[in-house]
């Protein structure tokens, strides 16, 4: 049995955007974190390419959308290689295997007498994908999220039966582990509660689209059609796709990690059409904050924008990592200030984890022949060990319930107590006396297995750092044995050779 994991899938009217690859890599590291557990992921991420919105962009451009969508594609798979996402499917709503899903399961919803032809009158954002309900001064009033006029639409569109499922939906929405974090249930809560309405799943006014079959001029909403990426992304190859293989394959998925801004579509109108087919709900959708910088929204007009190019090319893969998955509570708005991204890392990555492999290996290289040392044991309990264990623990605890600064931060605590530990036994005063050797042996020793447990731990978080940790002490992490065995205290190997420490991350600079 798969763990399915997905992104949204982008909607390619740009390249990726800070908040983009947030999402991305929180569950790049959810994904990788359970490969570890010895689960059978299936990460999903892709791009969502139809609608009124990219039609118009590439009109704007003066090429076809489908030219326009091919280069924007390619500039998420770029990027998610650039950025060392270790995903298993990409799916591009464009593809034929997934227009196949589609009709067939618009052919399902139809046996369930879920679909009617109806008139659609409202006021539409085009940057949404969605109608706004009654908005006061409607012809003037802004979308808050794109700032931007909404469109009066007055036409013929197919309908689902969306007030249906309102019992159905109000069951699901009660499940405290489906929607996540509480707030984010209680708005759903609050919307469903006020009683769910028929939407429109066709569109006229729209050529870019998939072909509603039987009906001339109507393409699927791009909602409707979207969503189904993930089911057609499971079962997706190069020859075929389909509603039963993607069953077979590993539906439903686990978890749908999304902004909070489209927190209603997929914890509502998805479900109820999932139901209408006859096919199982996700089993939670996590909807996470919004990205700000210093204390602003980000905006081109504010000239605020972070570049992820940019920030990956001038200061790494892990920084931004871990300055995004530690600093930003997942479900909470997180904004991003580029001094304490640089005082955060410094501290955390390059001193408090960086320093203390880098002193503790040379220590050991200096006094025992450039190996570590025996593991002499003379405590009866060491503390170091211990802390070790809680920290484990803990960090798995956290992992499973995706709280995932939280593991981050007990990764840090363990370093924080691995350094006191050193310090308040201060080996290099111990070792003027030659009486004292099994007590440095023992110090030293245990301060190289934490610092070994450590770089384990940050395997899902920053893998690149991860390696760079274990290289340093000749413990490469070994993928044919369980990585949780691999956490028991006492397996760094006594006189085994240490290579010559090298900086594992370099300082920032704040400019």
């Amino acid at each position: 049995m798969s763990f399915v994991i997905t992104t949204p899938l982008y909607y390619v009217n740009d390249k990726p955007h800070l908040g983009s690859v947030y999402t991305t890599i929180i569950c790049d590291s959810i994904a990788r974190y359970k490969r570890l557990k010895g689960e059978d992921v299936m990460f999903i991420t892709g791009v969502d390419e139809h609608g009124l919105k990219i039609q118009r962009t590439a009109n704007e451009k003066g090429i076809e959308p489908k030219t326009h969508c091919d280069e924007i594609s390619e500039i998420f798979t770029i990027n998610w290689k650039n950025w060392d996402i270790s995903f298993d499917k990409f799916i591009r709503t464009s593809s034929k295997s997934h227009e196949s899903v589609v009709n067939e399961f618009y052919e399902r919803v139809k046996e369930s007498n879920d679909i009617y032809m109806g008139v659609q009158k409202g006021w539409y954002c085009v940057g949404c994908e969605e109608f706004k309900d009654n908005p006061e001064n409607s012809a003037t009033y802004k979308c808050p999220i794109h700032q931007k006029n909404l469109e009066w639409k007055n036409e013929e569109n197919l309908f689902f039966r969306l007030s249906k499922y309102q019992k159905q939906i109000e069951k699901i929405i009660s499940e405290p582990s489906f929607i996540e974090p509480i707030e984010r249930r209680n708005e759903i809560v609050n919307f469903v509660s006020k009683g769910l309405k028929d939407f429109s799943i066709s569109r006229t006014n729209v050529s870019w689209g998939i072909p509603v079959p039987g009906h001339l001029n109507h393409t699927f909403y791009v909602w409707f059609d979207a969503l189904l990426g993930y089911v057609s992304a499971i079962s997706s190859n190069e020859t075929e796709s389909s509603l039963e293989m993607s069953i077979n394959a590993g539906w439903p998925a686990d978890i749908h990690l999304i902004g909070k801004d489209i927190l209603r579509f997929h914890a509502v109108y998805w479900p109820a059409m999932l139901i209408s087919a006859g096919m199982r709900v996700p089993k939670k959708v996590l909807g996470h904050g919004f990205l700000t910088r210093e204390g602003q929204k980000m905006g081109k007009s504010l000239g605020n924008v972070l570049d992820p190019d940019q920030l990956l090319s001038r200061y790494g893969n892990d920084p931004v990592r871990w300055y995004l998955i530690k600093d930003i509570s997942l479900g909470s708005d997180g904004d991003f200030q580029d001094k304490r991204f640089v005082d955060i890392i410094n501290n955390d990555l390059a001193n408090t984890i960086g320093n203390l492999l880098n002193r503790t290996s040379s220590m050991s290289r200096k006094w025992f022949d450039n190996k570590v040392p025996n593991n002499e044991k003379i405590s009866t309990n060491n503390k170091l060990e211990n802390f070790a264990k809680i920290a484990v623990e803990k960090y798995m605890h956290n992992f499973e319930i995706y709280k995932l600064d939280h593991a981050a931060n007990e990764v840090l605590n363990l370093a924080i107590n691995t350094n006191l530990y050193l310090n308040d036994n201060q080996p290099w005063l111990l070792v003027k006396e030659k009486d004292n050797l099994p007590f440095v042996k023992e110090i030293i020793y245990a301060v190289l297995e934490s610092t070994r447990i450590i770089g384990l731990l940050l395997l899902p978080l920053l893998p690149e750092l991860s390696s760079k940790i274990n290289e340093q002490l000749g413990s490469i992490y070994k993928k044919e044995i369980p990585w949780e065995e691999q956490l028991r205290w006492g397996l760094l190997i006594s006189n085994s050779s240490l290579p010559k420490p090298t900086p594992i991350i370099n300082k920032l600079e704040y400019e």
